[in-house]
C-alpha cells in the first residue's frame, strides 16, 4: 500500500511559525552562545565582560524592493540600515558587516558599483567596516545578505524577553511614513506603466518617499541613553509594524500591553498623505505599515525622569499582566485588541 507524505504548507506556519519551528529543533551545545534564535540578534559572550552581537538579514528583488522606483545607491544603503538596526536593537554598537551578493547577467558592473556606493555611505555614517563577503550568480533578479556585527558591554544588552511589568513602552522618532512612501511609489509605478510619458511627481513628498527608499538606523539613540544612564529592559527595532514588535515583546516577555492611540508619533507629512491621497488611517500605517527601522523599548518607571525631555523618545504605553491582553485605548476611548496585519512572507 503506497504511503502518501504529509505536505503542509509554509503558508499555514507563517514566518513567525516557521521560525519558531526551527527554534525548536535547535539546542545550544557552546556556553559562549548567550541567545541564539528569538531575537533580533545572536548574543555571543567573548570574554573579559563583552558580548559579540551578530544578525543577519536577507533582500531579494521583488519582495523587498522594486528597482523600477528603487535607485541602486539608495539601495545600497537601505540594505545596511536594515541590519545594523537589528545591532542597534540589541542595546550595541555596530562595528563590521559582510556582504554577500547574488547577480543576475543583467547587472553591469556600473550597476554593481552605484550599489556599493551606497553601502560605503552607510558604513561612513555608522562607523562600521565592510570587511567581506560572498558573490555568486542569480536566475533571479538581485539577492542581498549582510551579516552585521556588533559589540556591548554583557550587562548592557538588551532582550525582547527582559520587559517587567509596569514598564513604560517608548519609541524613537516617527511611524508610519515608510508605508505611506511606499504607496506613494506603487501609484506613481502603476500611472507610469498607463503612461510611459508621464513625470513622477514625488518631489511633495521627499520625507515619506526617503523613509522608504533610504530608513536611518537609529544607533545614535543608543549612545544617547548610554549617556543618560538608561538600559532599556526590552528593546526590539519596527521592521514589521508596530503592532507585530508589541507582540513580539509582550509574548517573550509574557506580559500585556497598553498603548493610546494619540501617543502613537506621526510626521505631519505621513499624516496628511495618508488621509488626503489614501484615504487611510494614520495610526493604522503606523500599527502595520512596517519598515520604519525606529526603536522600540521599555524603560523602568524610575527612568523616566532621565529621558522625559528627549526630543526623539514618545512614550505610548506600559506593560501589563498577561491575562489583561495586549490592547490600543483610540482617541474616542475604546478599547481595542492589537493585531499584528503587516507583511505576511508566505
Amino acid at each position: 500500500m503506497e504511503q502518501t507524505t504529509q505536505r503542509t504548507e509554509l503558508s499555514q506556519l507563517g514566518e513567525f511559525g516557521l521560525i519558531e519551528r526551527i527554534k525548536q529543533k535547535v539546542t545550544l551545545q557552546n556556553p559562549t552562545t548567550l541567545m541564539g534564535i528569538g531575537d533580533d540578534a545572536a548574543v555571543i559572550d567573548i570574554g573579559n565582560g563583552w558580548c559579540q552581537v551578530i544578525s543577519s538579514d536577507l533582500l531579494a528583488e521583488g519582495i523587498h524592493f522594486d528597482l523600477t522606483f528603487t535607485p541602486l545607491q539608495h539601495l545600497g544603503y537601505k540594505a545596511v540600515s536594515v541590519n545594523i538596526s537589528d545591532i542597534a536593537a540589541m542595546n550595541a554598537q555596530p562595528e563590521q558587516i559582510l556582504v554577500s551578493l547574488a547577480l543576475s547577467n543583467r547587472f553591469s558592473v556600473e550597476a554593481v558599483d552605484a550599489l556599493y556606493e551606497g553601502m560605503l555611505a552607510a558604513c561612513k555614517d555608522y562607523k562600521v567596516d565592510l570587511v567581506g563577503g560572498d558573490t555568486t550568480s542569480s536566475r533571479s533578479g538581485l539577492i542581498i545578505s549582510i551579516t552585521a556585527l556588533g559589540r556591548a558591554p554583557k550587562e548592557k544588552i538588551t532582550y525582547r524577553h527582559t520587559a517587567k511589568k509596569g514598564d513604560i513602552i517608548c519609541v524613537s522618532g516617527d511611524l508610519g511614513g515608510a508605508y505611506v512612501g511606499l504607496q506613494l511609489l506603487l501609484r506613481e509605478k502603476a500611472e507610469f506603466s498607463a503612461n510611459p510619458r508621464m513625470q513622477p511627481q514625488l518631489e511633495p513628498f521627499a520625507y515619506v518617499v526617503g523613509r522608504q527608499l533610504r530608513p536611518i538606523a537609529k544607533t545614535s539613540l543608543v549612545y544617547e541613553l548610554a549617556d543618560l544612564g538608561v538600559i532599556p529592559t526590552s528593546m526590539i527595532d519596527i521592521s514589521d509594524g508596530l503592532a507585530s514588535e508589541l507582540l513580539h515583546i509582550a509574548k517573550s516577555s509574557q506580559l500585556g500591553v497598553v498603548i493610546y492611540e494619540d501617543k502613537i508619533p506621526i510626521d505631519r507629512q505621513t499624516y496628511e498623505v495618508a488621509i488626503n491621497e489614501f484615504k487611510l488611517i494614520p495610526s493604522v500605517c503606523a500599527l502595520n505599515g512596517g519598515e520604519d527601522y525606529e526603536l522600540l523599548f521599555t524603560i523602568a518607571q524610575s527612568d523616566y525622569e532621565k529621558i522625559k525631555l528627549h526630543d526623539d523618545i514618545s512614550f505610548i504605553g506600559y506593560m501589563t499582566e498577561a491575562a489583561q491582553g495586549c490592547y490600543m485605548i483610540t482617541r474616542a476611548g475604546q478599547k481595542v485588541p492589537i493585531t499584528a496585519q503587516g507583511w505576511k512572507h508566505f
